[in-house]
């Protein structure tokens, strides 16, 4: 638990520098070597909860010790023994015995009795300071304060919902592929393995809990996939047919792009201005056995890639804020700043006026994120229609996240 508790709190430190959740936890792996699958999913559990609950444990931290400490991996190491004290499992006198030991290595030991005090002051005071944070935005929201206000004026009837599934452990959704199968066969299928789940409609599945997908009967073979309900909407939506002509604009890592191709038998071409993540589509599309024409290219500079002949279909799958899936990506909450929704809505709208010419006359093209913030959905929406009168929206909807699916947009677009 002792080298746990220090990678963790080496994972907050990497996040306060601006690194991802992913990236620094894969940092984290490497520097720990050989990590067992338990101790590596122990790590995991605690860096993921620790980020969710970093607002309350804050405020837990400067009530305890009024003044920052003038060592931070010693308060990072602290706000990571505060959460397993809280939130885990874990023998509270190993927490608090572990943590003295991981102090004492740091700062030559000076703050070693000041760990151990803290923490023990954190055990007989946790229901009146976990009473202050619940009085405290934003410490009881676990979200940045200018987030929850945008939140609230944005949905004054829904932001304390969106709140609490923003904060909860996300759900695990699997698409059937159903070439090979439908949601009522696979569920009998999961059931022949003890694996409970129900059906959402009649391809996507949800675990009752979530498992490791070597447990899932096909995966290897392409017969299922995970994918959030939510995200599965977007082929659903595209008034996919055999024969069509589809570009899936941001394809990387592939889920749409492999959804798409199971729904219809289409030319697809799937682009990505990564090449490192286009290597995840190709390895997607090759376990589900279907191809395309997997391509690196800029989709705000369709000259750089495009060949001419137009599509009958665009997947506009823009870089967004990710705000509706905080629960996946925790980290996501603390490092975007108010002034990224400007430049975020730069970059949308100039990729769909890129986009647009490529679609064909009477070809439909869906703009979709996974944000629930207007600037990048409905706003961005009337805006695209103001500048292209040739375009109609057949209809948009924003899906709040819950406990059955992340937080998306959708807006599908025809040409006339």
């Amino acid at each position: 638990m002792a080298s746990i508790q220090s990678l963790a709190a080496d994972i907050l430190g990497r996040i306060d520098e601006g690194r991802t959740l992913t990236e620094a936890l894969d940092a984290a792996f490497r520097r720990a070597g050989d990590l067992s699958p338990s101790n590596r999913g122990a790590l995991q559990d605690i860096a993921y909860g620790s980020v969710r609950h970093l607002a309350e444990l804050k405020f837990w931290l400067r009530k305890l010790v009024p003044r920052p400490l003038p060592e931070p991996a010693i308060e990072r190491l602290l706000l990571v023994a505060l959460y397993q004290l809280a939130h885990t499992r874990a023998a509270p006198y190993a927490v608090v015995d572990n943590a003295v030991r991981e102090a004492e290595k740091l700062a030559r030991g000076k703050f070693k009795s000041l760990v151990n005090g803290v923490l023990r002051n954190f055990q007989r005071q946790q229901s009146e300071l976990a009473a202050a944070a619940a009085r405290d935005a934003e410490a009881a929201s676990n979200h940045p304060r200018w987030w929850v206000d945008r939140l609230k004026a944005a949905y004054p009837n829904d932001w304390q919902s969106v709140i609490a599934a923003s904060n909860a452990h996300p759900p695990m959704t699997l698409r059937v592929n159903r070439r090979h199968d439908n949601a009522a066969g696979y569920i009998a299928s999961l059931a022949e393995q003890g694996i409970v789940a129900e059906a959402l409609d009649d391809s996507a599945v949800l675990l009752a809990k979530p498992c490791n997908v070597r447990e899932l009967p096909g995966f290897a073979e392409g017969k299922v996939s995970v994918q959030d309900w939510g995200a599965q909407q977007a082929a659903r939506r595209l008034d996919l047919a055999d024969g069509q002509r589809v570009l899936d604009a941001c394809a990387a890592p592939g889920g749409k792009t492999g959804h798409i191709l199971e729904s219809a038998d289409v030319s697809l071409t799937a682009l990505d201005v990564d090449a490192a993540r286009l290597e995840r589509v190709s390895d997607n599309l090759s376990r589900i056995g279907l191809s395309a024409d997997v391509r690196q290219g800029d989709a705000a500079k369709p000259e750089t890639w495009w060949d001419g002949v137009p599509f009958d279909r665009i997947l506009a799958d823009v870089p967004c804020s990710a705000s509706g899936v905080v629960r996946r990506h925790p980290d996501i909450k603390w490092l975007r700043r108010p002034g990224d929704f400007a430049e975020l809505a730069r970059q949308q709208a100039a990729m769909l006026d890129a986009l647009w010419p490529l679609l064909a006359s009477g070809g439909k093209m869906l703009y979709a994120t996974c944000s629930i913030f207007p600037e990048e959905n409905r706003k961005q929406l009337d805006a695209f229609l103001v500048r292209h009168p040739d375009a109609t929206c057949s209809g948009d909807e924003q899906l709040l996240p819950c406990d059955r699916h992340d937080g998306f947009y959708y807006a599908l677009l025809e040409k006339h």
